[in-house]
Parts: C-alpha cells; sequence; structure tokens
C-alpha cells in the first residue's frame, strides 16, 4: 500500500465533494489533524472508520487501497466482450461439428474393413451406425454456428 497515493486520493475525493478537512473529520467524529496526516500520507485511515470514510466520500474499500478510482467497463466495452464470447461460442460449435463429421466418415471408412462373419458384421453395422450419427449431429452443430452468425 502506498500512503501517499492513498492520502491524495482521499484529498483528491474530498476535494471533488467541496469538503474541508474539517468538514470531513466532523462527518466521521476525528481530528482534522488526523485527516491532514492521512492526505499527507503520514498515516493510514483506522479500519474503524474505513467503511464511514469509504461512504462518506462515495467510494470503494478497494478504491481506497488502491489509491484510484477502478476502472469500469462501460457499455461499449461490454457489449464488445459479450461479442466475441458468442464468436468464440460459435467457432467452437463449428470445430466440434466439424471433427464429429471427420470421425463420421473415419467410423464408415473402418466399417468397411469388417465382414465375413456374424461378430465382424456386427460390428461392421454398429461402426455404420455410429458414422451415420457421427455425421448428423456434426452437420446439425456445424450448420446451427454457421446460421446464428
Amino acid at each position: 500500500m502506498n500512503q501517499i497515493k492513498i492520502g491524495n486520493y482521499i484529498a483528491k475525493k474530498r476535494k471533488t465533494l467541496n469538503l474541508t478537512q474539517e468538514q470531513l473529520a466532523e462527518e466521521i467524529g476525528i481530528s482534522s489533524k488526523t485527516i491532514s496526516k492521512w492526505e499527507c500520507g503520514k498515516t493510514l485511515p483506522d479500519y474503524t472508520i474505513i467503511e464511514s470514510l469509504c461512504n462518506i466520500l462515495k467510494i470503494t474499500t478497494s478504491e481506497l487501497f488502491n489509491g484510484e478510482d477502478d476502472k469500469k467497463i462501460n457499455d461499449k466495452q461490454m457489449i464488445e466482450m459479450l461479442k466475441r464470447i458468442q464468436n468464440l461460442e460459435n467457432q467452437k460449435n463449428i470445430i466440434f461439428g466439424t471433427l464429429l463429421m471427420i470421425l463420421g466418415i473415419a467410423s464408415a471408412c473402418m466399417s468397411s474393413l469388417f465382414g465375413g462373419s456374424t461378430t465382424k458384421d456386427f460390428i461392421s453395422g454398429f461402426l455404420m451406425g455410429l458414422s451415420i450419427v457421427e455425421m448428423l449431429v456434426g452437420i446439425y452443430a456445424t450448420s446451427s454456428a454457421l446460421f446464428k452468425r
């Protein structure tokens, strides 16, 4: 914690609210010399009065101890962030769908390797069915992601 930075921040916020050191001290119930010591960076506010100090200065405790206003995200930044998240989600779905279609093709190719006996025919049929399901789910996932754009 930088006591000087915190003190400067307290002074800045106090002046923004058009309060004198005496007025702020009176509202908190302490001496104006204590306020002066904070603002000069000699001491920090006691933990028992931090909450009331923050309420009077209309700041958060993290802002007080950082010695600066929190950087708030404005609406445009929030919308841009949501847009990026949605684009990433769509890209993930396109990759997932494409991967499923590739797995479906691979399963179809593998099904042709089996055959000749009852067990091999069962495995071949199972792989062919699996390939169809994989390709259909892949097509659905990819197309739904592409149409959301």
